[in-house]
């Protein structure tokens, strides 16, 4: 524990915004991840990079963490608008393919 009162009052203040730091690089996170997905429009998109600009700006995150992030969620966005969609199995297709499996024999 720190002798001095201004120290103490510093550990103090390095704790909230510690808490506060950490929900929002949380909270970016997750936007990230759910702009990335390829089904957020553009609108979507634009907000979650107004958000890494104003932590960036805030100093939350380092302006040049901030600028990766976009240019990786264009590139993510603009790869999953030009991806084929894939075909969704059934239950069927899913068991069928279970039961043709090689069964495994022990050796004496």
């Amino acid at each position: 524990m720190p002798n001095i009162k201004a120290a103490e009052k510093w550990v103090r203040q390095t704790q909230k915004r510690t808490v506060r730091n950490l929900d929002a690089k949380t909270r970016l996170k997750t936007l990230y991840k759910k702009a990335a997905v390829g089904t957020a429009g553009a609108e979507t998109v634009k907000d979650v990079e107004s958000q890494f600009d104003k932590a960036a700006q805030k100093g939350t995150i380092h302006p040049n963490k901030a600028a990766r992030k976009k240019s990786r969620l264009a590139k993510a966005i603009k790869a999953a608008a030009n991806a084929p969609a894939k075909p969704v199995k059934s239950a069927k297709a899913k068991s069928a393919k279970k039961s043709t499996s090689k069964k495994t024999t022990k050796k004496a």
